[in-house]
């Protein structure tokens, strides 16, 4: 695919509104701007961390084309607002009701979030979910999670009934069999200086880092026998380029009816999208369209992709 033709297919796939809402009243079209670039995004949401990206948290929102609700779970030291301000008004342009939260944080307003115990998170997610289900009238929410987010919910489905609440999780770049933090783990281990590694460095601030290390406890628990649930359909999409979920077939689960395993770069050899840059990255989110709805696949965009500051056109 040129370049020029990929660049038209992403406006394409970012400015498609959405039919009004089924609320009983008009509701207003959804036609928001989606961001592309981590790097904007981050700085856009850092600092409000309680504020809900665009085309999130409208709890009067009833979509009749995708009646089921979707749930975004951020990542590791990120927040809702930093982490979804391109998947979130993307959703809600193409007639999705998205509902997001905060977890995980020092402070509900800490801007870095997720950096609590992951069990901890997964019961806030359980809240949460509750909440979005009984606000819409949903029997089951839909989930798109980035890094953590993808174990917080495995967490929530295996542990805490989730399995009945949830169809569909999607996730990106989440450390599912573990990961050497770009080898720091590992690096200890061979010297016999830190057990687990990490924990000398964030263990006391980041409960979470150190869980999802290759061969923590809770890395090991959440995988045992597999670690899927029936009844809910899984779809992992990876980068080449992940410097935060090492190696990064980490984010794969066994292969299984139920499960579905992406790399970017498999559709798209330009894509050069990095571990934070992913939740933002246009070829991916078109992945997760198709995971959210495989009976109207797209076609998947390919254009120059970098890491943190996201596509050149």
């Amino acid at each position: 695919m040129s370049a020029a033709l990929a660049a038209a297919g992403l406006m394409a796939l970012s400015t498609v509104p959405a039919k009004a809402a089924d609320t009983g009243t008009a509701a207003a079209t959804a036609n928001l701007p989606v961001e592309t670039h981590y790097s904007i995004g981050f700085l856009a949401g850092l600092l409000k961390p309680t504020e809900a990206p665009p085309g999130a948290n409208d709890w009067s929102c009833r979509s009749t084309d995708h009646p089921t609700p979707v749930v975004l779970a951020h990542g590791t030291a990120e927040n809702m607002n930093l982490n979804w301000r391109g998947a979130a008004p993307l959703l809600a342009n193409n007639g999705y009701c998205v509902f997001t939260f905060n977890y995980g944080g020092k402070t509900p307003t800490s801007p870095l979030q997720g950096m609590g115990k992951i069990e901890d998170g997964a019961a806030t997610m359980a809240a949460f979910v509750d909440k979005v289900r009984a606000a819409t009238g949903a029997p089951k929410v839909d989930v798109v999670a980035h890094s953590q987010g993808g174990l917080v919910t495995r967490y929530y489905l295996n542990n805490l009934g989730g399995a009945a609440k949830v169809g569909k999780l999607v996730s990106l770049g989440t450390p599912n069999q573990g990961t050497t933090l770009s080898g720091l783990t590992e690096f200890g281990r061979v010297l016999h200086l830190l057990a687990p590694a990490n924990e000398f460095v964030v263990g006391p601030a980041c409960p979470a880092c150190v869980q999802q290390e290759i061969g923590s406890d809770f890395v090991k628990a959440l995988n045992a026998g597999g670690g899927t649930v029936p009844g809910v359909t899984y779809t992992n999409i990876a980068t080449k380029f992940d410097e935060v979920t090492t190696p990064y077939t980490h984010t794969f689960l066994p292969a299984g009816p139920n499960v579905t395993n992406i790399t970017v770069q498999d559709q798209c050899v330009l894509d050069g999208t990095d571990h934070t840059e992913i939740s933002y990255d246009p070829i991916a989110l078109t992945h997760v369209l198709n995971a959210l709805d495989p009976a109207h696949p797209r076609p998947i965009p390919c254009q120059l992709v970098l890491p943190v500051t996201g596509p050149l056109l």
